[in-house]
């Protein structure tokens, strides 16, 4: 076919089928459109060079993956905290994620400049700008 379209495909399946399905859905994507629908970021990061982003039914972006990435360059901070911190964070900072690593809370921050002490540049990923965009379009990012 001209285009696949897969929805969840990954759902309910162990870590090794779970690659081998997504490296075929890469592979029939050289010549064939495949529309993947998933809430999963790190599939669309393994295998989808284009995205869209929809929020309520309309498409908030769309575009070559890398550049939609490149668009928050400069902008998004991050730094690990105790958890505890994190929360403090979230009330007075434009915090997108926040991730656990180690016991300690990984928080990404947007911000035209540095938002504080500690917190170091990060060129960003999908994740900065899934949560960039539902923030924009006023829904909770977590």
């Amino acid at each position: 076919p001209r285009l696949v379209i897969v929805d969840e495909p990954t759902a309910g399946l162990d870590p090794a089928e779970r690659n081998r399905l997504l490296d075929l859905l890469s592979d029939i994507g050289e010549d064939t459109v495949v529309i993947l629908s998933t809430h999963i970021l790190d599939e669309v990061e393994k295998i989808c060079p284009r995205l869209a982003i929809l929020l309520n039914g309309r498409v908030v972006a769309a575009g070559d993956q890398k550049a939609l990435v490149d668009e928050l360059s400069g902008r998004i901070w991050r730094k690990a905290v105790p958890r505890a911190e994190a929360v403090e964070l979230r009330r007075s900072l434009h915090v997108l994620t926040t991730r656990y690593e180690a016991g300690r809370a990984i928080v990404h921050v947007l911000a035209e400049s540095s938002p504080g002490e500690g917190f170091e540049a990060f060129g960003g990923d999908l994740h900065d700008v899934y949560f960039a965009m539902i923030a924009a379009g006023g829904e909770s990012a977590e």
